[in-house]
């Protein structure tokens, strides 16, 4: 990512000489909603008939997994996408996964995480929590984290893209371009500023 270079295209920037890789790295806004809306209805209908977890079992361990999305959310954004490395190919990696966006905000088509990345970070993780939850509570954990993913990656696309009449929206919007156009190493949340809050990298927006 260039320091002080950001374009006002909307055009999607060729980064790969492959054609198969280019077409990989680019996605619509919707097609998250396609992948992962059914796989959220599988796991919430495994909760209750392979785990028979009571509904508020249920609840519990739906907004614990919505909750640790916030912090994964945060903690990938600030640490793995905002991690600058030394050497040329360290570099060329950055700029593939998070540089383009910052140089390129307005490109529709590289806002939301393509299924060519998304299935497999979602696959690790999925298989992390389940080793390391109680059993019987991933479907229902799961079902949390993967709704807290479009959330984020839904809201990225709206702040980007939307105009908004709410207070709430306009905050959440002004938060993020903030984080774009003024300073990079501030405003790490997208769909909530609350581990920008907490852990001192919010905008002092007075």
């Amino acid at each position: 990512m260039k320091k002080n270079f950001i374009s006002n295209s909307s055009d999607s920037i060729r980064i790969f000489k492959n054609d198969l890789f280019e077409n990989l790295s680019k996605v619509h806004y919707y097609v998250p909603l396609i992948v992962y809306i059914p796989v959220i209805s599988y796991l919430g209908w495994k909760s209750f008939t392979a785990t028979q977890l009571g509904l508020l079992h249920f609840l519990g361990w739906l907004l614990t997994g919505l909750l640790l999305w916030t912090v994964t959310e945060y903690v990938l954004h600030r640490w793995v996408f905002h991690f600058y490395p030394k050497s040329e190919f360290g570099k060329r990696i950055h700029f593939i996964f998070h540089g383009v966006h910052h140089d390129y905000p307005n490109d529709s088509k590289r806002l939301v995480l393509p299924p060519s990345a998304s299935i497999p970070m979602a696959l690790a993780l999925y298989f992390l929590f389940l080793y390391l939850l109680p059993a019987g509570t991933i479907y229902a954990f799961y079902t949390g984290f993967l709704i807290g993913y479009l959330i984020y990656d839904m809201t990225h696309y709206a702040l980007h893209h939307a105009n908004f009449k709410s207070s709430f929206w306009k905050k959440l919007k002004q938060h993020h371009m903030l984080h774009h156009y003024s300073d990079s190493t501030k405003g790490y949340g997208v769909s909530s500023a609350l581990w920008d809050k907490v852990l001192g990298s919010d905008f002092n927006k007075k």
